[in-house]
């Protein structure tokens, strides 16, 4: 929070860049304020609605983005046309995979997202210039790998209700990592369909482990959407973590 604030104050921090919450938690913490006004120059912002796509599958690769708020949904599509959703983004996280001829996965908006997007030509560039930079796309990319590992552990191992539990701890914990409380409370950012696909179980399976943790006082759920966590720890404990 201090250096936030130094930020703010800073004549000579881009004003695209003063406001940013995710700025020092993301890759561009890394950077000079130098460093940042020349990307800054070639910086665009912008807002996109649930269900925008954000990257093409085995489309060329033209730019890369901070998110800077919300949750990206990535999803791969199989030879007969069916999809699976491989993971999910959030706050300040990469997205894009430098260096790659084209997008190996599809993103899209999963709630209403902010991103800060810049022409992959001069992030590439930068990256070769400036190890700093390299390190810390290096250090988020292994942070990425350790999160795929664990939730293969809850794909592979774990029973539906650790599975639903550990979906709703993973939104708890990604959507709002500056959180101190023992509770949080957020909307479910992708529907019972994709939640269910998430994890491979039925909707109906989602739906009925939902119920059960409402019951047992886990969980609140107003409106359908709305979840309201009183005890993190209670639901960590149901996740099997």
């Amino acid at each position: 929070m201090d250096i936030q604030r130094k930020d703010v104050h800073n004549s000579d921090t881009p004003l695209l860049c003063q406001a940013c919450e995710s700025r020092h938690r993301g890759v561009c913490g890394a950077l000079t304020s130098e460093q940042l006004l020349k990307l800054s120059k070639h910086s665009s912002r912008r807002e996109v609605e649930p269900g925008t796509e954000l990257i093409g599958e085995s489309l060329s690769t033209k730019s890369y983005s901070n998110i800077i708020s919300g949750v990206v949904k990535l999803s791969k599509m199989m030879a007969d046309g069916r999809q699976q959703i491989v993971g999910l983004q959030f706050a300040p996280d990469f997205l894009g995979r430098p260096f790659r001829a084209e997008n190996g996965v599809s993103a899209e908006a999963a709630t209403d997202v902010k991103v800060c997007s810049f022409p992959k030509n001069v992030i590439e560039r930068m990256i070769g210039e400036m190890p700093e930079l390299e390190h810390k796309l290096l250090e988020q990319t292994l942070n990425e790998l350790d999160e795929a590992r664990n939730w293969m552990l809850t794909l592979g191992r774990k029973t539906a209700g650790e599975k639903v539990a550990s979906y709703l701890l993973l939104i708890a914990t990604h959507a709002f990592p500056d959180n101190e409380e023992d509770s949080v409370a957020f909307d479910l950012p992708m529907s019972r369909t994709d939640i269910a696909d998430f994890l491979g179980l039925t909707m109906e399976t989602v739906s009925r482990q939902l119920t059960k943790l409402r019951k047992e006082d886990v969980i609140k759920v107003v409106n359908n959407r709305h979840v309201e966590v009183p005890d993190l720890s209670r639901l960590s404990e149901r996740a099997g973590v």
